[in-house]
């Protein structure tokens, strides 16, 4: 009977964890995508060549330059915004 309640025990803790892990991390990219300047942190720029309304170029630490753009009111890397489909954006 002891073993049951540990097994269950651990269960909730995984389950408990996997679920704050999914919440924070989802916090987390809502913040990101939200402004450019929020983008621009969590891609890690750290020289900002241009930036206009809709579209920002910046450079990485390893010399890399990427491209963050404005899509439906929020800031995606180039290439690598969400697929919609009737106005439901994933």
């Amino acid at each position: 009977m002891k073993s049951k309640h540990l097994i269950f025990f651990a269960v909730t803790i995984f389950v408990v964890g996997v679920v704050y892990l999914a919440i924070s991390q989802t916090i987390m990219l809502r913040k990101a995508h939200s402004t450019f300047e929020n983008y621009y942190a969590f891609r890690d720029c750290k020289n900002l060549l241009k930036k206009t309304d809709t579209y920002g170029l910046c450079q990485l630490s390893s010399g890399q330059t990427i491209k963050l753009v404005e899509f439906r009111g929020k800031w995606y890397l180039d290439g690598d915004l969400p697929v919609c489909i009737q106005n439901i954006c994933l």
